[in-house]
């Protein structure tokens, strides 16, 4: 059997070509910085120092600093939804952070949501100590693919501990912990105001029911 041979000047080529088309210009960058308190105990200037100093190494304008004293549990933060705003308008070309737990501590699937986001956007995003987690780089599209798998571990466990908790509440015989509570109607009540000339509308708000259930009541027969 013949022995192919693949020069190595092949495989270098192959790479800067990929590096090539990777390319990206940054001129304008976003700093994000977070703690998850707000009594002083942490501070983000440490975070936003590293930061200021890694753009002016790379000659980079900073557009912006968004700073959020609040959990990152939840992505109503203020400074980061304005960001996000700001993204979509194009004011920057990437977004810089400390590291991926300061953009985001809501589970892989958010996260990789919100990376998502600014990518749609047309805006690149870049971890400073994670040197693996930049859309800028050969690997990003990657990190995106291993990230969506991740994330796809996550539902699905999710739904596997959702569906043994179900299990074990039938188990038990607390079927009344499932679904939404059942809402107990008095259709008595319901008739004896319609008499009264209460319209429909006035007693399914009394009586806390919708509309149409207070319609098939008063005009059900007897």
């Amino acid at each position: 059997m013949a022995e192919i041979v693949v020069p190595n000047s092949s495989l270098y080529e192959t790479l800067v070509a990929a590096m090539k088309q990777r390319v990206v210009t940054i001129g304008r960058v976003a700093l994000y910085a977070r703690v998850s308190t707000k009594d002083g105990r942490q501070d983000t200037e440490n975070q936003l120092i590293a930061l200021r100093d890694y753009c002016a190494k790379q000659g980079w304008e900073i557009a912006g600093e968004y700073v959020d004293h609040e959990t990152g549990g939840t992505s109503k933060r203020p400074h980061f939804q304005r960001m996000f705003a700001d993204a979509r308008a194009r004011k920057f070309d990437l977004v810089l952070f400390w590291s991926l737990d300061r953009l985001s501590r809501e589970g892989v699937s958010a996260t990789l949501n919100h990376l998502e986001r600014l990518t749609a956007a047309g805006v690149n995003w870049r971890s400073y100590t994670e040197q693996y987690l930049d859309s800028c780089g050969l690997f990003g599209d990657a990190v995106i693919g291993i990230l969506a798998v991740i994330a796809k571990q996550e539902r699905v466990r999710r739904s596997e501990r959702a569906s043994a908790a179900v299990a074990r509440l039938r188990r038990q015989g607390h079927t009344e912990h499932l679904g939404r509570p059942r809402l107990v109607v008095d259709r008595g009540k319901a008739r004896r105001l319609h008499e009264k000339g209460w319209s429909v509308r006035k007693i399914a708000d009394e009586l806390g029911m919708s509309a149409a259930t207070a319609h098939r009541i008063v005009t059900a027969t007897a």
